[in-house]
């Protein structure tokens, strides 16, 4: 989905000039719209590759006319700057704009074909006026006072964007058919396309919410580029009593090519989460044995999990609905950061009866939701170091 500058460029020069231009003859008399016999629109799935922002594909719509020289272009509603001040940070807050950008189908079949992933086109079953009414649509989304929306990953992205337009300037409507035994939650669709990411996955885990594990409807699942496009291919329009497929045709634009898969991390969070129960469990016994607690334990402990209950504070005010009611947060909060300097300075305080509440409402609230691999760990050396600590002061007594 990222596209860089000089793509931004392209869609600002001049093919944003010739598409505005195209909108009818008044705003240019040296152009004439081809017959709608000869033009195609189409829609763009592309399967992932090993860039974070692809991990879930892309979609796009293509406007093409078959007469020689026409315009043939992708619309693109993925367009974003990554490097625009804070663009993580709004990511997560749910305050990312993203554009609509529209550039020869060349180039963007150019940008898959570098990394191997492959473009699937489905040409839409269009009347004439269907095909004007979409052409004239996206070129007014593509105007400058137009083309910017608040992306939203699961409810308004470039997918979700493509067939809202596509279906609104169809006369009909536009029905799909159920899949027996789908109805996955979003977290079972972001676990899929995350398989071969495991610390993307963790991250998904650790922010989204328990909204996120109630079962999706189908309208809901085609915020993923192959969902819409299974549900396209088994679409019917219907208008006046009558059904006509919603797609006429099907080829590949792009084949597979080789994926560089780069190398990451060579641990997954949950072989870390096991090497982290190992160290506790060892350090609780020897902790035992030497009667006396690690005070550079409890820091390490309660820094990792103040930092992560810190990040899901602020996601409290984050705009993305998924992630503002997560129970993680029953353990991971900033508590432990505002413990951290009594504890390190042997205080005698109420933070490891809290933490040991924390970890039985936190397990508890696992029932409801699905928690990122390698919590439950760090749960548990909390949960240990607790008890050990309850155990000495009430020996110490």
């Amino acid at each position: 989905m990222k596209y860089l500058k000089t793509i931004t460029s392209v869609l600002r020069g001049g093919l944003f000039l010739l598409a505005i231009t195209c909108q009818n003859a008044a705003l240019a008399q040296d152009y004439e719209l081809p017959p709608m016999d000869s033009v195609e629109i189409s829609l763009l799935t592309c399967q992932p590759h090993d860039e974070v922002y692809s991990l879930y594909g892309h979609t796009a719509i293509r406007y093409h006319e078959l007469t020689r020289g026409g315009i043939d272009a992708a619309f693109n509603y993925g367009v974003f700057n990554y490097d625009a001040p804070f663009f993580a940070i709004r990511f997560v807050f749910g305050l990312t704009d993203y554009e609509l950008g529209a550039y020869p189908t060349e180039l963007f079949k150019r940008e898959y074909r570098h990394f191997g992933s492959m473009v699937t086109e489905q040409v839409l079953n269009l009347n004439n006026e269907e095909k004007l009414k979409l052409r004239m649509a996206l070129v007014d989304n593509l105007k400058p006072a137009n083309n910017v929306y608040r992306y939203n990953y699961f409810y308004n992205n470039c997918t979700t964007k493509a067939r809202d337009i596509i279906e609104r300037n169809i006369n009909g409507k536009v029905e799909y058919t159920q899949r027996e035994d789908y109805t996955p939650t979003y977290r079972d669709m972001v676990h899929h396309m995350t398989r071969n990411n495991p610390w993307s996955r963790f991250g998904n885990d650790l922010l989204l919410g328990i909204q996120a594990d109630s079962k999706t409807t189908i309208r809901q699942q085609e915020f993923l580029p192959d969902n819409l496009l299974y549900d396209f291919d088994h679409a019917q329009i219907y208008t006046n009593g009558q059904y006509r497929p919603l797609v006429k045709e099907r080829r590949i634009v792009v084949p597979a090519g080789v994926q560089m898969v780069k190398s990451g991390f060579p641990l997954t969070p949950r072989q870390c989460g096991y090497i982290l129960l190992v160290i506790g469990i060892v350090l609780t016994a020897v902790q035992w044995f030497m009667r006396r607690t690690f005070v550079l334990w409890d820091g390490v402990l309660m820094v990792v999990s103040g930092i992560i209950g810190f990040m899901l504070f602020l996601m409290l005010f984050s705009q993305h609905p998924t992630v503002q009611v997560n129970l993680q947060i029953l353990l991971f909060n900033p508590l432990h950061l505002i413990y951290l300097w009594p504890v390190i300075k042997g205080r005698q305080t109420c933070y490891w009866m809290i933490c040991t509440v924390m970890v039985a409402l936190f397990l508890t609230g696992s029932l409801f939701q699905c928690y990122a691999e390698g919590l439950y760990t760090l749960a548990l050396c909390l949960l240990l170091q607790s008890i050990l600590h309850l155990l000495m002061r009430k020996t110490n007594e």
